[in-house]
């Protein structure tokens, strides 16, 4: 894996490709990604990583103990840090207190962008797992129920990750392979074709695809290619 970003989903908006398409985006507010720590693989912490925080937070808000790992390594306080296990190569040529943002991801890359969904609350089966329902005409007492989840004969027990009412919403989610369509690192935004997990002003995390969709792209292409064979001659 590589290096990452912490953001701020601020909404979706729309621009214009260059065949004048419309396209979605997703518009990040990543500005002020600082790095907090560096690990390496040949120190003490035995794998190599880069901890990130983001969101400037007041050091009276933050624990002793946290304040002084963040003083440690030439940091701010923050509000939100997680760490990115990367290559040996990448935690070496970054330095603790360095300031990065939008211009990790350059447009035409690929990203998975992790969040936490929009909560529905306690929903029932017709919401939360598009069941058709029962009867709704005049007699019919279970309209909008599920009906029945088992059986009182073998094996006499409703069966596991049976569909039923619950809460729904507000998990965790990856939304893997979207496109950078704009990096503005002057603003500290990126622009994400497609949407991504969560409502407006949540937190969100960028990192690389794992997936690399460039890479299968171009080897359908060369596959094509092969397959035409050379071209004959007249």
């Amino acid at each position: 894996m590589g290096l990452g970003l912490i953001g701020k989903k601020l909404g979706m908006s729309h621009v214009f490709a260059a065949d004048g398409s419309m396209v979605p985006v997703t518009v990040l507010d990543v500005k002020g990604n600082q790095v907090l720590q560096v690990k390496s693989a040949s120190g003490k912490d035995k794998y190599s990583a880069v901890q990130v925080g983001f969101d400037d937070q007041k050091p009276s808000r933050v624990s002793k103990p946290l304040l002084g790992h963040i003083s440690k390594h030439s940091g701010s306080p923050k509000k939100h840090i997680r760490e990115f296990r990367t290559s040996e190569e990448v935690a070496s040529a970054t330095n603790s207190g360095a300031v990065i943002g939008a211009e990790l991801f350059p447009p035409e890359s690929w990203v998975d962008v992790i969040g936490t969904t929009k909560g529905k609350g306690f929903q029932g089966v017709v919401k939360r797992y598009g069941f058709a329902g029962q009867p709704m005409s005049h007699g019919s007492m279970m309209h909008r129920r599920p009906g029945s989840i088992g059986c009182r004969l073998t094996p006499g027990l409703v069966w596991k990750n049976q569909k039923m009412p619950g809460q729904m919403g507000h998990v965790r989610r990856t939304t893997q392979n979207l496109k950078v369509v704009q990096s503005r690192a002057a603003e500290g935004l990126l622009l994400i074709a497609g949407c991504v997990p969560g409502a407006s002003g949540d937190y969100v995390v960028i990192r690389p695809a794992i997936k690399n969709p460039a890479a299968r792209i171009a080897k359908s292409q060369a596959a094509k290619a092969n397959a035409k064979g050379p071209a004959k001659k007249k």
